[in-house]
């Protein structure tokens, strides 16, 4: 009989399994496997074999035993590299796993199987216990063909007229497997055991139980006890109850006559037999073993693991030949988060989405990426990647302008800065809720979002440069086609990711260094970029601090920023601790306006809740870096009081304060005698309204305020900026090396 059955997978396509009938294989007629083909007629016995056909089956089975021995060791020595790497080269399923070695996804093969490669180690030892017990008890002991089990085999072949059990070893069902035979006959046993000695000679005996572990078949489109354990049990086979264990035992013999899914009586009777044959053998106890009978048996396959599955495709797509993909993902936190955005989307209604990205701060390691709240979601175009979709940011970039601002000298957080109606050639900024706070400090203007304030500083550190700035700290933002950089970038006129809005911010976390995304493990790790200087970084991170929390949410833990854009289509929010950074987008997939769809209502609350959805300790921020100033408005510089841009409406002004020596991007050799401090470097200024201000790296300097020209002592080699302010709060800076 044809042992190769053929079958209709789920996937589609024709798949065909393979029994693998061995040591403890029963073919007698039963209701649940196929009939002998050549039963006895019924009351005809056979005659027991007299004492000389006994001693002829002997001597038969040991000569074809030392015949497969000696031709087991010739094809080993001619064709040692054939059947064994047939077995090492074995295509497998690709697996993703998570950064403690978890599964989160695999794929199947390119024959439709789910074929999950399995160690010894990662399955449960009762398990195998029952498999050697039942299948082949001398597995450690022989070199590939079990002499004993053959004789038994002829014996009650002899007896009975028919074959009881197989005498196959392990060993030479693997070689069946990996070889599949067209049929049962004395040619094939005997190839079975030369191919089995070749596996003995080549592999260890673990190495030898991987490919029976990776390769039995367990009915449909599965091959292995992890593929098995998953699709009918919903957990990987380290942790088997008895009676799992030994329903993965009886399922290769006839698996598809055995499926439980399909044939749940069929399968637990086998898996009884199973339990009864080794009842008494002292591996367990008779209450254990009636225990495992009153278990039930799976009437249904459950799904296999699909975690993180957008970046398992994104990292196999990179790596196509690779079978095992190791992320950085946290497969808990993935886990929980997956389900959390599941839930969000669907409070937020019908076509809504949700995508959250979580960053380790140091590293630059991705925790958690949920690309889309389902990934089999159709109507919510579940397999597009919604992290990585250009979506305009509304006010999430404000924290950035006013980072270059700071770090410019223009401004300090407790600076007062003018919200008012203003022009701007064709262009008229206005605030979210159409009103007008007047004076405010630039830290209330950041923690409401205002607009007529980020514009005017957005102004003078100029739209080109804060692009500039983004990109080269990895995060580059897409402007509409023939579009230059304008004003309305900073409300959210261009196109940015949610991975680089999270490593942008994880970049304010870490003191203006941003460390790149990484998802693979063991990928070699880029250097940091520059986003801002470490006190201008620290103030905006202490300015979001205060952001006021959303409604039933503890504030004062992360820094956050929210934003809206235009035509209420996207809302964000991302935030960071000392330790992490999460970033929110919620949205319509296809990009159409949602009707109240605003960030602080719709995306921060889903921020705060998964941080505590993560199941970790909040930790605080860095501690303050040198050189910052905690100061009260009147107790700053007097430039640093007020902000006034360098143009108003309608006035004429003097000429902008400009620094003429040294020029921006100089390389200046520092002058002087060996060993003492180096020679003073002047600074030259043009332009501007009197009083002058000079900042060395930020920290004001002693001279004059009408100088137009003054020396400052370098410390020594290394990278200096110098920032010129005036009364009008006017600013241009030089960063200059000295060498």
């Amino acid at each position: 009989m044809n042992d190769a059955r053929r079958f209709t997978s789920p996937q589609g396509g024709e798949v065909s399994v393979r029994s693998t009938p061995g040591d403890g294989e029963r073919t007698s007629p039963e209701s649940s496997d196929p009939p002998h083909p050549n039963p006895l007629p019924t009351g005809e016995r056979e005659s027991p074999p007299s004492r000389w056909k006994r001693r002829a089956i002997l001597v038969g089975v040991g000569v074809l035993w030392l015949a497969a021995v000696a031709a087991g060791a010739i094809t080993g020595l001619m064709d040692s590299f054939g059947l064994a790497n047939l077995g090492r080269d074995l295509e497998v399923s690709t697996l993703a796993l998570d950064r403690d070695g978890k599964l989160l996804r695999a794929y199947l093969t390119s024959e439709g199987r789910w074929r999950l490669p399995a160690a010894r180690e990662e399955v449960d030892p009762d398990y195998l216990d029952i498999l050697l017990a039942y299948e082949d008890k001398r597995f450690f002991e022989h070199h590939g063909v079990d002499p004993l089990a053959l004789a038994r085999a002829a014996f009650q072949l002899v007896a009975n007229g028919r074959i009881v059990s197989g005498g196959s070893t392990l060993t030479m069902q693997v070689a069946r497997l990996i070889e599949p035979r067209q049929k049962r006959s004395l040619y094939v046993k005997l190839r079975e055991a030369v191919r089995a000695l070749q596996l003995e000679w080549t592999l260890n005996k673990d190495e030898i139980l991987k490919l029976y572990l990776t390769l039995a078949p367990m009915g449909g489109n599965l091959e292995g006890v992890r593929a098995a354990s998953l699709a009918y049990f919903g957990k990987e086979p380290r942790r088997l109850t008895l009676g799992e264990a030994a329903l993965l035992v009886a399922l290769p013999q006839s698996p598809e006559l055995r499926r439980p899914d399909r044939f749940p009586e069929v399968a637990q009777r086998a898996r009884d037999r199973v339990l009864d044959r080794i009842a008494g053998l002292g591996l367990f106890s008779d209450e254990e073993i009636s225990r495992a009978k009153l278990e039930s048996v799976p009437r249904e396959r459950k799904p296999m693991p699909l975690i993180a599955p957008h970046a398992a495709d994104e990292a196999k797509s990179a790596t196509p030949h690779e079978p095992m993909l190791r992320l950085t993902i946290d497969g808990r936190v993935q886990k929980r988060l997956e389900r959390f955005a599941r839930e969000r989307a669907l409070a937020l209604g019908a076509d809504m989405s949700v995508a959250i990205v979580v960053v380790d701060n140091r590293s630059g390691e991705v925790l958690a990426r949920v690309a889309s709240p389902d990934y089999f979601d159709e109507r919510r175009a579940g397999q597009v990647d919604l992290t990585r979709a250009v979506r305009s940011p509304g006010s999430a970039l404000k924290p950035f302008i006013y980072g270059l601002g700071f770090e410019d000298g223009l401004i300090h957080p407790e600076t007062l800065i003018n919200d008012r109606p203003i022009h701007y050639g064709g262009y008229r900024p206005e605030n979210f809720d159409l009103t007008f706070q007047g004076t405010v400090t630039v830290r209330r203007a950041l923690q409401m979002s205002l607009n007529v304030p980020a514009v005017a500083v957005l102004e003078e550190v100029g739209p080109s440069r804060l692009i500039a700035r983004l990109a080269q700290a990895g995060a580059p933002l897409v402007l509409p086609k023939r579009e230059a950089p304008g004003l309305a970038l900073g409300l959210g006129g261009i196109g940015v990711r949610l991975t680089d809005l999270a490593m942008l911010y994880a970049g304010l976390a870490r003191g203006g260094s941003v460390a790149l995304l990484v998802e693979r493990q063991g990928a070699e790790p880029l250097p940091p970029r520059r986003l801002l200087e470490p006190v201008a970084s620290w103030y905006v991170a202490d300015v979001l601090l205060g952001t006021p929390a959303p409604e039933n949410a503890v504030g004062g833990r992360i820094a956050y920023k929210t934003g809206t854009s235009y035509g209420y289509r996207d809302a964000w929010a991302i935030g960071f601790d000392g330790k992490r950074t999460i970033g929110v987008w919620t949205g319509r997939p296809d990009g159409a306006p949602v009707a109240g769809l605003v960030g602080r209502i719709s995306a921060a609350p889903i921020l705060f809740d998964a941080f505590a959805r993560m199941g970790l300790d909040f930790q605080p921020l860095p501690a303050m870096p040198k050189g910052a100033i905690v100061a009260s408005t009147a107790k700053l510089p007097p430039p640093l009081q007020r902000f006034v841009p360098g143009e108003s409406a309608g006035e004429a002004m003097a000429p902008k304060v400009h620094i003429l020596f040294p020029p921006n991007g100089a390389s200046l050799e520092l002058a002087g005698v060996t060993g003492e401090k180096p020679d003073p470097i002047a600074i030259k200024i043009s332009g501007g309204t009197p009083p002058l201000n000079v900042l060395m790296n930020g920290m004001p300097m002693a001279a004059k305020k009408s100088a137009r020209t003054l020396f400052f002592e370098p410390d020594g080699p290394g990278f200096v900026r110098l920032t010129v302010t005036d009364a009008t709060g006017a600013a241009d800076s030089v960063v200059v090396r000295l060498q």
